[in-house]
């Protein structure tokens, strides 16, 4: 394999693709493709009376080998400078002349390369839907089984007001259900076959067209579009735009691992390997490397949505500056999302949580991110901006004196002259400001028939 693309390397390969894709974007694989797409033509245009039946036996029969001499086809398309037609002349060699004549009849590049990228796009939304759904079974899992752990909220990079890891799990399920509910609306719309001709409007086949695209798409498992889509390039535009939203929300996963991870907060830790290696110079290090090229390939795959949503400004009727700029994007966004859900999954399913630092964490903060239920029980007295007034005086006071919440809550007289120390001492217990918590997660792991654990009662 080459190490032009970094997806192809033997070496670094791992990180940047899956072997399900490379077996989609490889020239091996994009040509298999395309031999099932000229055959289910051909089959499809026999059933219409377009070619004849023994033509179309003898193409369906070629090419279902999905054998193809790639280096010919290299030559041959360096040769005429065209896109299919080195590959047309070397399948056609193998055929009897008069079957060779009806090879790829009527058809145009652009139907064959678009219901491509409709196979594409079929196979890349299975992947997401089988990966995601196993990530965010994981999510509702740790959802469950942490639904109780109490740790810092944390806004603006601070502490802010305690949450349970429970809680920020279900978030991140909940999105992950958002994107799945996503793929099953994109999926008609995106998994279609183009059976347009020179200028979209089935000129080839005349009248039979709309009955031959149906039964070419029918063979494919593909669905029929609303309208022929040579120059409407929204659809690559959709696919795209969907993978950079799944690997979105998995690099924001992978960027909270690796902030949690850290030594000081330690409340997180991607799963062990015992022979990865952290660091050849600081052994003692174990860096969070699968949260990390989350956040890589994410921008990655971010940086494709800018060509596809150029490519929708297609001129006239077709366009090939646009549509071949696809042919570098697609590979590009769909190896990396790939790639980008199976670290998601490694990621999640071991994922180490320390419930006990994360208590000690929020412990650490001295009572003061427990600010807000004290404000609550003073404005409902006095008005929330006395209230916040003297919370905020007293908060001050109290870390510049290096007292805990509680002791700087209780040496202000103005406070003390409403709440009297036992109930500030009652008010500032984590578990107050937890909220709606326990109904926020069984919210979201209700609708996940696969979660382990119990809700809440």
């Amino acid at each position: 394999m080459s190490g032009l693309f970094p997806g192809d390397s033997v070496i670094y390969g791992h990180l940047w693709a899956t072997d399900e894709t490379r077996a989609l974007f490889d020239d091996d694989g994009r040509t298999r493709l395309w031999l099932r797409i000229v055959g289910a033509l051909a089959a499809a245009q026999a059933e219409c009376g377009v070619i004849p039946a023994p033509a179309a036996e003898a193409i369906v029969t070629r090419m279902s080998t999905g054998e193809v001499d790639l280096e010919a086809v290299g030559a041959e398309t360096r040769r005429t400078g065209h896109s299919t037609l080195g590959l047309i002349r070397v399948l056609a060699h193998d055929l009897a002349p008069e079957h060779a004549d009806w090879l790829y009849y009527g058809a145009t590049v652009q139907d064959v390369t678009d219901t491509w990228t409709g196979l594409v796009a079929a196979e890349l939304l299975d992947i997401v839907a089988r990966d995601l759904g196993t990530a965010h079974r994981e999510l509702c899992t740790l959802a469950v089984r942490h639904r109780h752990d109490v740790m810092l909220g944390r806004t603006h990079g601070q502490p802010g007001l305690p949450i349970t890891f429970g809680f920020k799990a279900a978030g991140w399920a909940a999105e992950c259900a958002r994107h799945l509910e996503r793929c099953a609306q994109a999926r008609p719309r995106l998994a279609v076959v183009q059976l347009a001709g020179a200028v979209g409007t089935m000129s080839a086949a005349g009248a039979l067209g709309p009955l031959l695209q149906a039964r070419f798409a029918a063979r494919l498992r593909l669905a029929v579009p609303d309208m022929s889509w040579t120059s409407a390039r929204d659809r690559v535009a959709e696919l795209v735009s969907l993978l950079a939203l799944v690997t979105g929300t998995l690099a924001r996963i992978g960027r909270e691992v690796t902030l949690l991870q850290r030594p000081e907060l330690g409340e997180l830790r991607e799963p062990a390997q015992e022979d990865v290696v952290g660091s050849i110079t600081m052994p003692q290090k174990r860096n969070p490397e699968r949260s990390e090229q989350l956040v890589t390939l994410a921008g990655v795959v971010r940086g494709a949505t800018v060509p596809a949503f150029e490519g929708m400004v297609s001129e006239h009727e077709r366009d090939g500056a646009a549509w071949k700029g696809e042919w570098s994007l697609l590979p590009t966004a769909c190896t990396a999302a790939a790639a980008s859900l199976r670290l998601g999954c490694e990621l999640l399913s071991g994922l180490e949580v320390d419930a006990e630092r994360m208590r000690a964490n929020v412990q650490a903060q001295r009572g003061y991110v427990l600010a807000e239920p004290v404000m609550g029980a003073l404005a409902a007295r006095i008005g929330k901006p006395r209230a916040h007034e003297l919370v905020s005086r007293a908060a001050r006071r109290g870390i510049a004196d290096g007292v805990d919440f509680l002791a700087a809550l209780s040496g202000d007289s103005a406070i003390t002259a409403i709440l009297s120390p036992p109930e500030l001492a009652e008010l500032i217990a984590p578990e107050r400001t937890l909220g709606a918590v326990d109904l926020l997660i069984d919210g979201v792991v209700g609708a996940c028939p696969d979660t382990t654990g119990t809700r809440a009662s």
